[in-house]
């Protein structure tokens, strides 16, 4: 399947914190020279030319206000991202003035030094005070800020149209509904998943945790302590594993299924709800469901609730080496300003990180809508901690997930293993 330039990103983005630079010596350059060369980083797409004319406008429009100064944007390829960071970190002659990153990279980036602390600045920016909530918390890392939200990615529940009518169903508005629903699909339609799901989709998981009041850890002067064991997080644990059932999406097809297998399977007509971000509509819309579907918010426990979705998405940040530290700051605030955001909606559907410029997004495009809600629900995100990209990369909450999906081990179990797990990541951290 051809997947959407979003879905391709942040999926990777998301993939690749494991591969964050473990230490690094670099430091401030001291210097903020106003004229000469910066030089930006952002991430490739795949059909990346609407992105480019975007970002041409922007930089065409810097220079031309800042005689003397010169932009150069190289489009780096994903999949040596990490090792192109790693590298600059290390040695702030190879270093990017300005980088794209994944919002779940930050704290990370801080810890290894290499990002600049631009609090004072974000603070005087006058479109920073539109910024939501959730956006605004993955650029910050105790209590300082690291860089501006780029765009955001949420979650919600695409279902079939077609399918639902054809079985007289109503959309489900609690997540016991869901469930039901999802049951009496599979029960009428043997070759159709009722909602698809997967032990190894983190994100798509976590709206059940949420939704039931638990939490993935706690934060508490500076320092975190998993959550995932509680009473609410091992409801919420228990009711998305259910899922995993031959009445619903057998195990031994699901529990390996991550976040892109779900919406492949509901963007082939194989599934009859999946939960899937603003970032997979080009994919569906170019699978055989096209015309055939309908997106609403992933319902929450009570009736008519909406659950917490993971806010995903990528910042842009000013590298700590810079010697231009004044005008890397200032592109950095027009690449992600309201009026590109604007154009890169229309010209990629990056969902923005304004609530007023999502609002005249969901205006202009009707799709937008349900995914605008869950934002305005409120959303969550993962520990501001460097430890997470080792809790991710370890596969830890897959892991934990897969252990009771497969029976191997109780809710209970699976779950306190998990959060000492966690609790040995956040505790190497510092």
């Amino acid at each position: 399947m051809k997947l959407s330039p979003r879905l391709t990103v942040l999926l990777t983005a998301l993939a690749l914190t494991a591969c964050a630079p473990q230490t690094s010596s670099n430091s401030s350059s001291g210097k903020d020279d106003k004229t000469g060369t910066l030089r930006v980083w952002l991430f490739q797409e795949v059909g990346n030319k609407p992105k480019e004319k975007v970002v041409d406008s922007v930089v065409a429009a810097f220079e031309k206000a800042h005689d003397g100064t010169k932009v150069d944007v190289e489009y780096i390829p994903v999949d040596t991202r990490a090792q192109r960071v790693k590298a600059a970190f290390n040695d702030p002659a190879s270093a990017p003035d300005v980088m794209e990153y994944g919002n779940t990279d930050t704290a990370g980036y801080v810890r290894d030094g290499g990002l600049l602390d631009i609090t004072e600045e974000f603070g005087a920016w006058p479109d920073a005070k539109d910024t939501d909530p959730t956006a605004r918390t993955s650029v910050t890392v105790a209590g300082k800020v690291y860089g501006a939200p780029f765009y955001v990615g949420v979650r919600a529940l695409y279902y079939r149209t077609d399918v639902f009518k054809e079985l007289g169903l109503e959309v489900p508005r609690s997540m016991t509904e869901l469930a039901a629903t999802a049951r009496r699909i599979r029960a009428a339609e043997p070759e159709l998943y009722g909602l698809v799901v997967g032990g190894a989709y983190t994100y798509g998981a976590m709206p059940f945790v949420w939704a039931d009041g638990g939490e993935i850890a706690t934060a508490q002067d500076g320092s975190y302590t998993s959550a995932i064991d509680s009473a609410a997080a091992r409801k919420g644990i228990k009711a998305y594993t259910s899922l995993f059932s031959d009445d619903n999406c057998p195990a031994a097809k699901c529990a390996g299924f991550g976040g892109n297998d779900t919406v492949t399977a509901f963007a082939a007509g194989k599934a009859g709800m999946a939960i899937g971000g603003d970032f997979s509509h080009a994919a569906v819309e170019a699978g055989k469901v096209k015309g055939k579907y309908a997106v609403v918010p992933l319902p929450g426990v009570a009736a008519g609730s909406i659950a917490p979705a993971f806010a995903g998405g990528n910042n842009i940040g000013v590298l700590k080496s810079t010697s231009h530290r004044t005008r890397a700051v200032q592109l950095m605030e027009q690449l992600a300003s309201k009026k590109t955001q604007a154009a890169l909606f229309d010209a990629m559907g990056f969902l923005p990180t304004f609530g007023d410029v999502r609002q005249q997004a969901a205006r202009k495009e009707p799709f937008v809508k349900p995914f605008v809600e869950t934002l305005g629900a409120g959303t969550k995100f993962v520990p501001a901690s460097p430890a997470w990209s080792r809790i991710d990369s370890s596969l830890v909450l897959p892991t934990m997930f897969q252990e009771v999906i497969s029976g191997r081990r109780g809710v209970a179990a699976a779950s306190a293993d998990a959060a000492k797990k966690m609790d040995d990541a956040f505790g190497a951290a510092g």
